[in-house]
């Protein structure tokens, strides 16, 4: 292999709890709740699928929601609108917390990377691989990697709403290939969604899929990737 595509969210990096997530924008706004009721809307949260690298949507979603939430990555604009859309489902103290919780998520403090990740890619650097970060998001994550120390091992980003493109389309992936100028045949594509990951497949490239769990529990899914390429 002469470059590895990694996805973002339940790959590299993992969201915070839905209950961290609403408890530090709460503290931000001056705003107390009841443990019971922040557990509440927190379980409410989760359950509508407001958090952008959570929980999937569990319940039917309004009209006005469904109608962007299949192209909700080619543009911020769109991705903005679908998350603030499914948590305005849940009521919350001050209607000004929905833009505040979408905000917070796209924070660096928001984000954990798998225990793995710096070894992995450092490795892969060492070893003169590319490395190309291929993520369905509707904001910038660069300074994510920053934040955390990754950024030095990552030698192309290739973010939907930046080309208004979401994977699985392998035009995506392609993209990814042509910035790091590798043939796509020498690639591997590593995510944690069989279906948009796996688009890569289509493209000739290898793929391999890890586990969307909590950082605590996924120590070591990303180390087979060193011995996948050899």
């Amino acid at each position: 292999m002469t470059a590895v595509l990694f996805d973002f969210s339940g790959t590299l990096f993992r969201i915070e709890s839905t209950v961290a997530w609403l408890r530090a924008v709460l503290d931000e706004a001056g705003l107390t709740l009841a443990e019971a009721e922040l557990t509440r809307a927190a379980r409410e949260l989760e359950s509508v699928g407001a958090l952008p690298g959570g929980a999937a949507p569990g319940v039917p979603m309004p009209d006005e929601v469904a109608g962007v939430w299949d192209v909700r990555d080619e543009s911020a604009e769109l991705h903005r609108a679908a998350y603030t859309g499914l948590s305005r489902l849940v009521s919350l103290p001050d209607p000004a917390l929905h833009d505040a919780l979408y905000d917070r998520h796209m924070s660096p403090v928001a984000w954990q990377p798998y225990p793995d990740a710096a070894e992995v890619l450092r490795t892969l650097r060492e070893r003169g691989i590319g490395v190309g970060v291929v993520s369905n998001i509707g904001w910038d994550l660069r300074p994510v990697f920053r934040a955390h120390g990754l950024a030095p091992y990552v030698d192309a980003y290739v973010l939907s709403y930046e080309h208004g493109i979401q994977k699985p389309d392998p035009r995506l992936f392609e993209t990814a290939c042509t910035a790091l100028g590798v043939e796509p045949g020498g690639v591997l594509m590593v995510g944690d969604d069989r279906r948009a990951d796996g688009g890569a497949a289509a493209l000739g490239c290898g793929v391999h899929f890890v586990d969307h769990l909590p950082v605590a529990q996924r120590p070591d899914g990303l180390r087979p990737v060193l011995d996948l390429v050899g």
